[in-house]
């Protein structure tokens, strides 16, 4: 049993073997089966995988290359092209390079070079916006599948892909729009501009084109440049690590970041939080990186920045509004010029046709105000504030107007003002720069600029232009030749024009008196002897750009009665061929224009224009000089602090709508204008303001005091005037202009004044002059031969002389004219005959003072004298009395007497009232009583300066 027992725990033992080694060999092959499939599972899985990235891949190539198939294939030149294609704002300057301001535009940007941009500026940006930049080819590829890994899970964390050269092309050459293709295509062209730019300069057109937010004026800004200028006041060469920083976060949300509001107003403390907070991630950022130290980061996130950020900033448009327009608007001529040169086009088309100028005009626009040109003016800095200052100061404008309005937009009533407006040019004679002018009174009121946009009717000013000036160079006259300043009898057109002074009628007078003193009717007369010759095209010659076809022949234009008026640059500019020996320099106020790359692209050559003789326009100027001594322009001449050469003419229209004056002397030509932009009379019947004349004579006075304190040298010049030798002195026959016939030497009417002797010098012997009869009779002042019924005891005896009745009818031309208004005075008896009515005198008053009987003239005018009759007892004659030797006798005592007036053929009036004399007193002697009508106050002159406010003028 017990051996039994033994060999079945034996048996027992094997058994157990058996089943452990059993056992073992099936875990090996289970872990052998196991881990082969396991191995295979792996296998099928990597090579699943890579099937799968492989048919994703493919799946994303072939999708990428759906993207981008229809994309250009850009060459490298076509790409840098692009890329440097960013708008950056033009800038305006004054002469000698003093700088204006900028351009109105949208967006302000000034390009910059990497080497001019401050190292932390350019660390701050690489830390920021492309860590790797140096090292990629275009695009980093974590980052792109960072961001489709973002897209597709639709994460609210959008941490950024795009490298430089991606922000780059996206700007530059794609759009912002948010897709897939456009991404595709911006990975593409990223990869091909790395191949076409260097990182430098990759680098420096990125520092260009990104935004930047708002600058201290509220403006859109792009640009480091740009950018340093506008927030902080500096270049981006000189910002510190704080300021680098600040700039460097903002293009993430520009206007989030920037410190100012579009109103150019610095943010509250909660709106600068933002900016600060992401200035601070920037300067993590730079540590993280190793741009700076521990230490320069503990200082920079510590200062406080806002006390860095700059003032509010003016615009040029705010401290020089009229002049940034000028300036705006003469550069987009000269772009629009340019860019149809460019297309094929002669830019004098841009003149004939309307349509085309247009179109090429907004080209020109935003080409001017984003081409980042330098446009360089010819405006003397100091003469142009200095002449503000001075318009300002004015206090004798005249009244301001107000009206109510409706405003469009809001449909609410308002009140506007309407004052008097001025508008004045300062030029250059010899270049033709305008150095300087004024626009207006408040650009808020009125932006329309009066001194080169507003036309006006030139008044008086036009004389020496169009009637004096081209006679001269015809031959027709000499600066002291007579003129006639008698009115018309034959209707020109329906047109009767008078003087100033209405009824004023001066007859023959010399010319350089009639200009000075402002004559209508001698301007008149002057140019219809002229009109068949076209003189309008002087004004042609001179720059007058709105003529009209009833310009060339309406006489009315002589005296400034233009159809579309003129501009002060444009008078003025025609003065100024005066001042410059006759030649025309048309007058320009943009000297140069420098694009981008410092190329000239417009560069202003004058081009002169002989319109009038060295010899015409001094003797022109001789007799404005009088205007200035004894004329109309007296008053100004008065009121300036020196001394120079100065010639000037006055103007005024009609019912004094505007006043104007130009004068000039060899250096410069200054031209006023005032009056209503909506014309009404510059004339109020009160003492606030002086007579319009007056006020020009003192605004120009004022005006020209100013430039002269700005530019002492240049205004006041010494120098004179030089006389051209062909310029002589002759003498003539002061009646008619003729070389002095015996007749004009015995009368005593011989003259000398300046002639041009290459066109016309007195030769010819006067025959205005002839003998008349030994007898004359005076009517109204004037000599007359007596009519066979003139009463003998009204005829005077003696020798004289009387105007040739051709001569008088030659004289008074196809207008016609009454030749007795031809004599200069009562020397010179008529041998017109007088025309006479056939109505016997108007009766006169009398009165009786002592023995002295007085009465009043007679209201007829063909008087020749006075007849005294005694009537206490039937009607004897006591006393005849010529016209002319008084209207009062002595009488005896106790007597009644009565007074008739006599007419050149003989006719009595009706007696005066009876005076009855019968007071016995001392005989007193005979006193005329008011025989030659006084002079008008103002010496008759047609411009005549007051000397106070109350007197009246033109």
């Amino acid at each position: 049993m017990k051996e039994w027992l033994q060999q079945f725990k034996q048996r027992i033992e094997q058994f157990n073997e058996k089943i452990e080694t059993i056992e073992t060999s099936q875990r090996y092959k289970f872990i052998r089966i196991t881990g082969s499939v396991l191995w295979n599972l792996t296998l099928i899985f990597v090579i699943s995988l890579l099937i799968g990235i492989v048919f994703v891949g493919a799946i994303g190539a072939g999708y990428f290359a759906s993207l981008v198939k229809d994309d250009p294939l850009y060459a490298g030149e076509e790409m840098r092209e692009q890329i440097y294609s960013y708008e950056e704002t033009s800038e305006i300057y004054f002469a000698d390079e003093i700088y204006i301001g900028k351009l109105r535009t949208d967006l302000e940007r000034r390009e910059t070079t990497l080497d001019a941009v401050s190292p932390l500026l350019i660390n701050a940006v690489l830390a920021t916006e492309d860590e790797y930049f140096l090292e990629h080819n275009g695009i980093v590829p974590k980052a792109v599948l960072r961001g489709l890994l973002q897209d597709f899970t639709n994460s609210s964390t959008q941490t950024g892909g795009s490298t430089l050269t991606q922000q780059l092309i996206k700007n530059q050459i794609l759009t912002n729009e948010v897709s897939y293709e456009r991404k595709a295509r911006e990975i593409l062209l990223a990869f091909r501009l790395e191949k076409f730019m260097t990182k430098d300069e990759i680098l420096e057109a990125y520092l260009n084109i990104i935004p930047y937010g708002r600058n201290a004026s509220g403006k859109n800004i792009a640009g480091v440049e740009t950018a340093a200028q506008g927030i902080f006041g500096i270049s981006a060469a000189d910002l510190s690590l704080p300021q680098a920083a600040y700039i460097a976060g903002i293009p993430q949300a520009p206007f989030a970041h920037t410190p100012f509001t579009n109103k150019g107003v610095l943010k509250d403390p909660e709106g600068l939080q933002p900016g600060i907070d992401r200035m601070k991630i920037v300067l993590s950022r730079m540590l993280e990186v190793g741009y700076i130290t521990k230490a320069e980061y503990e200082e920079a996130i510590n200062y406080d920045i806002t006390k860095d950020f700059r003032e509010p900033e003016a615009q040029a448009t705010d401290n020089y509004p009229w002049l940034t327009y000028e300036l705006e608007n003469r550069a987009k001529e000269i772009i629009a010029n340019i860019l149809a040169e460019k297309d094929g086009i002669d830019p004098k088309r841009l003149i004939e046709e309307e349509n085309l100028k247009d179109k090429y005009l907004i080209l020109a626009d935003r080409n001017v105000r984003s081409g980042g040109y330098r446009i360089y003016s010819t405006i003397d800095k100091d003469m142009y504030d200095a002449m503000q200052k001075a318009a300002n100061n004015f206090q004798y404008y005249g009244h301001t107007f107000t009206t109510t309005i409706t405003d469009p937009e809001t449909k609410e009533e308002k009140t506007v003002e309407m004052p008097v407006q001025v508008g004045s040019i300062v030029i250059e004679n010899k270049t033709g720069k305008i150095l300087s002018f004024v626009g207006g009174r408040d650009f808020e009121i009125s932006q329309l600029n009066h001194a080169t946009q507003a036309n006006r009717p030139n008044g008086s000013t036009m004389k020496p232009l169009l009637a004096y000036g081209p006679a001269i160079e015809y031959g027709v006259i000499g600066a002291g030749s007579p003129v006639v300043d008698v009115k018309f009898t034959r209707s020109y057109d329906g047109y009767s024009p008078s003087n100033y002074i209405e009824n004023e009628e001066r007859g023959l007078m010399p010319a350089r008196e009639a200009l000075a003193h402002s004559q209508n009717l001698t301007a008149l007369r002057l140019y219809d002897s002229i009109l068949d010759r076209q003189p309008a095209t002087f004004l042609e010659k001179m720059g007058f750009s709105s003529l009209s076809e009833g310009d060339y022949v309406n006489l009315a234009t002589a005296i400034g009665g233009l159809t579309n008026g003129t501009t002060v640059e444009e008078n003025t500019n025609a003065f100024s061929t005066f001042a410059n020996d006759g030649q025309f320099i048309d007058a320009y106020m943009i000297e140069k224009i420098v694009d981008l790359d410092g190329n000239v692209i417009y560069e202003h050559k004058p081009e002169p224009v002989q319109v009038f003789s060295k010899e015409t326009s001094y003797m022109i100027t001789d007799m404005l000089r009088d205007v200035l001594d004894y004329g109309t322009g007296a008053r100004a001449k008065s009121m300036l602090k020196f001394s120079s050469d100065f010639a000037a003419k006055t103007g005024t229209t009609q019912e004094y709508k505007d006043v104007w004056l130009v004068g000039y002397n060899p250096n410069i030509t200054l031209g006023v204008w005032m009056g209503y932009d909506q014309p009404k009379t510059l004339y109020q019947f009160n003492n606030t303001y002086y007579q319009p004349s007056t006020r020009v004579n003192m605004l120009w006075a004022n005006l020209m005091n100013s430039i002269y304190d700005a530019e002492p040298e240049l205004v006041g010049t010494k120098e004179r005037f030089k006389q051209p030798e062909n310029v002589v002195y002759a003498s003539f026959c002061g009646i008619s202009g003729m070389a002095p016939s015996t007749a004009c030497s015995n009368a005593g009417y011989v003259r000398s004044d300046l002639f041009n002797r290459n066109v016309f010098v007195p030769s010819q012997t006067d025959d205005s002059l002839i003998s008349a009869s030994g007898e004359s009779v005076i009517v109204n002042g004037k000599a007359y031969q007596p009519l066979s019924s003139t009463p003998r005891e009204f005829v005077v005896s003696g020798g004289g002389f009387g105007i040739n009745p051709d001569f008088a009818k030659r004289m008074l031309g196809r207008l016609g004219g009454d030749p007795s208004k031809l004599l200069p005075s009562g020397k010179v008896v008529s041998t017109a005959t007088f025309n006479a009515d056939s109505s016997a005198p108007q009766a006169v008053t009398a009165t009786l003072q002592g023995n002295t009987l007085t009465w009043t003239r007679s209201g007829s005018n063909d008087v020749v004298g006075y007849r005294v009759y005694d009537v206490t007892n039937g009607r004897t004659l006591i006393s005849t009395v010529r016209d002319g030797e008084g209207r009062s006798v002595t009488v005896p005592n106790n007597g009644t007497f009565t007074v008739v007036a006599v007419d050149i053929t003989g006719l009595e009036s009706a007696n005066s009232n009876p005076i009855a004399s019968n007071v016995e007193i001392p005989t007193i002697p005979e006193v005329p009583i008011d025989g030659v009508p006084p002079e008008d106050e103002n010496g008759g002159s047609n411009e005549q300066l007051p000397t106070n406010p109350e007197q009246t003028v033109q």
